[in-house]
């Protein structure tokens, strides 16, 4: 499955006007980058994924259209995944992308 090219669109205007912001494909999606360090990616598998902070993540995973995200099986600590159906608004995408641009800021 391609990534959702109108989430990406979505997620581009969102990140427009932040300071080191690129473009990367990756993991067969569109990856947003800051600095250097993945944020959020509009997922290959669907819906996005957000980098966030590895202590607030079993919290995050108890929300809604929230889940784990597993790469080759594995889940990956300190990045989740959130189902298209949790992302439908501006609202709702804002407070993804701003978290994982947070967090990808605070990365070394």
């Amino acid at each position: 499955m391609a990534y959702d090219e109108h989430l990406a669109g979505r997620i581009r205007e969102l990140v427009g006007p932040e300071p080191g912001v690129s473009e990367k494909r990756m993991f067969g999606g569109l990856a947003f980058l800051v600095d250097g360090h993945m944020a959020v990616a509009a997922s290959g598998q669907g819906g996005l994924m957000v980098r966030v902070a590895r202590d607030e993540q079993e919290v995050l995973l108890s929300r809604k259209h929230v889940s784990p995200m597993v790469m080759r099986g594995n889940e990956t600590r300190g990045w989740i995944r959130v189902d298209a159906e949790g992302v439908k608004t501006r609202r709702q995408l804002q407070t993804w992308v701003s978290r994982g641009i947070a967090q990808a800021r605070s990365a070394p």
